[in-house]
């Protein structure tokens, strides 16, 4: 019995940060405004939860998150922008990328500070959609929606754009 509960000791001291998390309610970010992005806030709402970048070919793609946001942000939707650097096409700092996102496409949705998404220092909300979904983005502007349980309810790549039958029909079928 003592060999089992060190067993049982062991294995929890080893699991990974996400293992711990139920959904995505469970999660923070630090936003770009230096406040605190806490999904506990949108419990009972659908999230898309995006990673974004400021020198990438698809940065276009926040004109459609805009819309997405302003389409649906009444119904209980809301669009988070994970600022990243991990495919080194992000701006030097959060000011930087707030200033271009409010200049050139007038963004106002949630984002965060710039974050690491992939790899050991992923953060905690990437390694739990990798852990429960398997899902690891492969480049900027991959898109994980959130059901209003907090969980993932689909993923979408980098070529599905914001205003893509296929991303609209997923989020008008959770709304």
């Amino acid at each position: 019995m003592r060999s089992l509960k060190l067993l049982i000791l062991i294995i929890l001291l080893y699991s990974p940060v996400s293992a711990n998390m139920k959904n995505a309610f469970d999660f923070k970010f630090n936003s770009i405004d230096s406040e605190e992005i806490n999904l506990s806030k949108y419990k009972g709402k659908t999230i898309l939860v995006v990673n974004v970048a400021s020198k990438c070919g698809f940065t276009n793609q926040y004109e459609g998150l805009q819309s997405l946001w302003d389409k649906y942000k009444k119904k209980d939707f809301v669009v988070i922008g994970v600022s990243s650097n991990d495919f080194n096409q992000e701006l030097q700092n959060k000011e930087e990328v707030k200033k271009f996102c409010e200049v050139n496409f007038g963004i106002n949705f949630p984002m965060t500070d710039i974050t690491n998404i992939k790899g050991e220092n992923a953060h905690p909300f990437f390694k739990w959609a990798n852990d429960t979904a398997g899902f690891k983005p492969k480049w900027n502007f991959y898109k994980i929606l959130i059901n209003k349980s907090g969980q993932i309810e689909d993923t979408f790549g980098s070529l599905t754009k914001p205003n893509s039958s296929k991303l609209i029909s997923a989020i008008e079928k959770i709304l």
